[in-house]
């Protein structure tokens, strides 16, 4: 009996820790990977990202240009980044394609040579990882580091799949509130549904039953948006701030909070 345990202990020690397989659907048929298919591509080369958002220090990776696993992907598309742990988040097409500016990888976790676990008791990052080199020059921001990632899908919209989230016909084009829909769609949507639309799982609606325009002063709510625990100390949550300029601007926060109030009188009972 204790043979058979310690044989069982190693067999649990010596297989893959994260191995797993990720779906791409650029709509011309899903595709499977696995993560020793991806670390063995010809094109998979070390990536170093000075600051990584996760990990908040420099990381090295093992990555595959990401455009290069979204065949037939065009500009005006848009595509969904699902993550296991419920997080989804939207990311133009184009911002892929334009490898002249920031570049996006597929960082892919080695089962051999795991990462270490993410600071703040948040789990673990792998086994597949979206990462930027340059992130700045196309203002990426932190929401659009999707890891834990399970599966990558073209997508309509968000304002056509998700129309009670827009703002109404009547609104100009030039609005702050318009400007701040696309802000709250680049930094909000990954996490929370609004109107009870969205497909994020992870933190609660920003609209129903209370937008937090109602019961957070403006400063205030910049101040959470910029350091959640400066409002509530709370070693267990999940959601980060966007304290730089680079991720989250002055003149863009307050276009967010222009359309929250917006919506705030706009609510859509389902």
């Amino acid at each position: 009996m204790l043979r058979h345990y310690l044989a069982l202990l190693v067999l649990c020690f010596t297989l893959p820790l994260h191995a797993a397989d990720l779906t791409i659907d650029t709509g011309h048929g899903a595709r499977v990977w696995t993560s020793a298919q991806l670390l063995a591509r010809a094109d998979a080369q070390p990536v170093t990202i000075p600051d990584d958002v996760a990990f908040h220090r420099t990381m090295r990776y093992r990555a595959v240009p990401l455009a290069a696993l979204l065949p037939g992907l065009a500009p005006d598309d848009r595509l969904q980044f699902v993550a296991s742990d419920g997080f989804a988040v939207d990311i133009p097409a184009a911002v892929i394609l334009d490898q002249g500016h920031a570049q996006a990888w597929l960082a892919v976790e080695d089962p051999q040579q795991p990462w270490p676990l993410l600071p703040g008791n948040k789990g673990h990052a792998g086994p597949f990882y979206v990462v930027w080199t340059h992130p700045a020059v196309a203002k990426i921001s932190s929401e659009q580091w999707p890891y834990q990632l399970a599966r990558i899908q073209r997508t309509q919209a968000i304002a056509e799949r998700f129309p009670a989230t827009a703002p109404q016909a009547s609104v100009p084009a030039n609005s702050p509130v318009r400007h701040g829909y696309m802000v709250f769609q680049r930094t909000c949507f990954a996490c929370h549904t609004l109107n009870g639309e969205g497909d994020a799982q992870m933190g609660p609606d920003l609209n129903i039953p209370h937008s937090p325009t109602e019961y957070l002063s403006a400063a205030m709510l910049r101040a959470f948006i910029r350091n959640p625990q400066s409002l509530h100390r709370w070693p267990q949550a999940k959601m980060t701030g966007f304290p730089t300029q680079a991720s989250l601007s002055d003149a863009d926060l307050d276009t967010l909070l222009a359309y929250l109030t917006y919506m705030s009188q706009h609510k859509v009972q389902h």
